[in-house]
């Protein structure tokens, strides 16, 4: 007998796979599948590890920042898209210029990953490089995380995430 998860979770989760399939049909880019509508999932489940490390190492908690989601999302999408890891994928806009579109307050940062399979395997990538660490003990308040896969290279999973000022906190 299979069994349904009924938690928010996971009707989050079928929720975002109904979505994509109803996109899958009608966009130009199918080879981006299993991408959640917001981000949200990820940003939930990074959160907690990565305000874990900003407590060990005295620093304020971080908050979900939807406009640092919509800019994470973006990124994902576009370097699943073209399946290539990198801050730039044939922008002249620099990466202020980017994620100001997304409504993202600067001074902000990103960490970018591919390959890792897991929240817990992108997030302890992050921790071991020195510069995604420093970003991720910055100076900032926000935070959103998204993950797009390419599914023609192996469904390979694409990760961004975004650090941001939302100017709400005093700790910026």
């Amino acid at each position: 007998m299979t069994s349904i998860d009924l938690s928010r979770r996971g009707l989050l989760r079928l929720s975002g796979l109904a979505l994509a399939a109803g996109i899958a049909g009608c966009t130009t880019t199918p080879r981006i599948a299993g991408t959640p509508s917001n981000g949200e999932d990820e940003t939930a489940s990074v959160l907690p590890l990565v305000n874990q490390l900003r407590a060990k190492n005295g620093l304020p908690p971080l908050a979900i920042d939807p406009a640092a989601q919509t800019a994470a999302l973006f990124q994902a999408k576009r370097m699943a898209s073209v399946g290539k890891m990198a801050h730039l994928i044939g922008m002249t806009d620099s990466f202020g210029a980017r994620v100001k579109a997304s409504g993202v307050r600067l001074p902000a940062a990103e960490n970018i990953a591919a390959g890792q399979q897991s929240v817990d395997a992108v997030v302890t990538a992050w921790i071991n490089s020195p510069h995604h660490l420093e970003n991720m003990l910055g100076r900032y308040d926000g935070l959103g995380v998204a993950v797009a896969h390419n599914t023609s290279s192996r469904n390979l999973p694409y990760w961004a995430m975004v650090l941001s000022s939302r100017g709400d906190s005093a700790s910026i």
